[in-house]
C-alpha cells in the first residue's frame, strides 16, 4: 500500500516493492545510505518511476528497508523452530541478528533523522522482536535446553549490548564470541 488507503496491492506491484527494498538493502549497505535511488531502480529491475511511486522519498525508502528487515528477522523463527531443534534454531536466529544489526548500523543516522522529524521508523520493531526473542526461548524451555531463570527481556538486553559494542562487519566475530558466551550461559548443564 502506497497512498494510505486500506487496498492491498496487486500481486506484480508487490512483487516490485519487495524487490525495491530487497536491492535497496542490499546497495545500502554496500554503499551507503546516499547511494543513487536510480541505481536501487535498476539493480530491483524496474523504472526509476516504479520506484518514486512506492517511495516518493529516500527517507520513505530507508524507512521501508529497515521496516523489511525487521520483519524478516521475526518472520525467521517459525522455519528456524521448524527445521531444529530448538536451542539451534536460537543460535542461529541470533546470527539473523547480527546480521540484522550490521545492515541496522549503516542505517542509524538516516533513521534518528527521519525520527528526528517526526517519523516514526521503528514502530513496532522492538515488540516484533522481543516476540520473536520470546517464542525462540518459550521453545527452548519447553524442550528442558535453557535455564527457566532468565527472561526474553534479559536476553534482549544482551542482544542490544552486544549489538552496541559489536555492531558493523568489522566486530563479527567478537560479536559471535559474545553470542556464544550469552547462550552457554542459557544452556541447562546436567
Amino acid at each position: 500500500m502506497t497512498d494510505g488507503t486500506l487496498r492491498p496491492l496487486r500481486a506484480d506491484a508487490r512483487r516490485n516493492r519487495d524487490k525495491i527494498l530487497t536491492a535497496a538493502a542490499r546497495i545500502f549497505t554496500a554503499e551507503g545510505l546516499d547511494a543513487h535511488l536510480e541505481r536501487i531502480a535498476k539493480e530491483a529491475g524496474v523504472g526509476s518511476a516504479t520506484l518514486y511511486r512506492n517511495f516518493p522519498t529516500r527517507e520513505a525508502l530507508i524507512e521501508a528497508v529497515y521496516r523489511n528487515e525487521v520483519a524478516h528477522l521475526c518472520d525467521a523463527v517459525p522455519a528456524l523452530l521448524a527445521q531444529k531443534p530448538p536451542a539451534e534454531a536460537l543460535r542461529a536466529w541470533t546470527r539473523l541478528f547480527l546480521d540484522y544489526v550490521t545492515a541496522k548500523y549503516g542505517m542509524i543516522d538516516a533513521l534518528r533523522a527521519i525520527a528526528a522529524t517526526g517519523g516514526n521508523p521503528y514502530g513496532q520493531s522492538r515488540e516484533m522482536i522481543q516476540a520473536a526473542i520470546t517464542s525462540l526461548m518459550d521453545a527452548c524451555t519447553a524442550a528442558g535446553a535453557i535455564r527457566t531463570d532468565i527472561q526474553p527481556t534479559d536476553l534482549g538486553a544482551a542482544l542490544e549490548g552486544i549489538a552496541l559494542t559489536s555492531a558493523g562487519a568489522e566486530h563479527r566475530q567478537q560479536a559471535e564470541r559474545l553470542l556464544d558466551l550469552t547462550l552457554d550461559g542459557l544452556t541447562v548443564r546436567p
